[in-house]
């Protein structure tokens, strides 16, 4: 089965480049281009993973988080901050608002896909690394 991916992510390079990663590895990339939207397609599509930007339009990231903390079915669904907020507290903010992990940007192409999957749980459960 196919994993899920959930990139709320309002800048066209970053997810671009994310996408371009995680599609050939097998993924399926759906994107959000703000907080609202991406509550709206959390909603719909219930994704194995959420990947958050921080610095969103009509929602920032912690607000978004906090929002898909309360979505019955989509509450438990891993979400990583995946931002270029890089100042002490930061990780921190993301976590306290809901999010399990936290990439910093610009992300590692060689390494990001092993990151994100500490996050998938079938692939955990698999062992099977995508």
């Amino acid at each position: 089965m196919t994993v899920k991916i959930l990139y709320i992510e309002d800048n066209d390079q970053n997810f671009y480049l994310v996408n371009y990663i995680l599609a050939a590895k097998g993924y399926a990339v759906e994107r959000a281009h703000d907080g609202k939207e991406g509550l709206d397609l959390a909603t719909k599509g219930r994704p194995d993973l959420i990947l958050l930007d921080i610095q969103l339009p009509v929602m920032d990231g912690y607000e978004t988080a906090r929002g898909l903390r309360k979505i019955p079915g989509v509450d438990a669904t891993p979400i990583v901050a995946l931002t270029s907020y890089a100042m002490a507290g930061d990780r921190e903010k993301a976590l306290a608002a809901g999010c399990n992990g936290y990439i910093e940007k610009p992300i590692n192409p060689k390494t990001f896909t092993e990151q994100i999957e500490q996050y998938i749980p079938r692939v955990n459960a698999m062992g099977d690394g995508g």
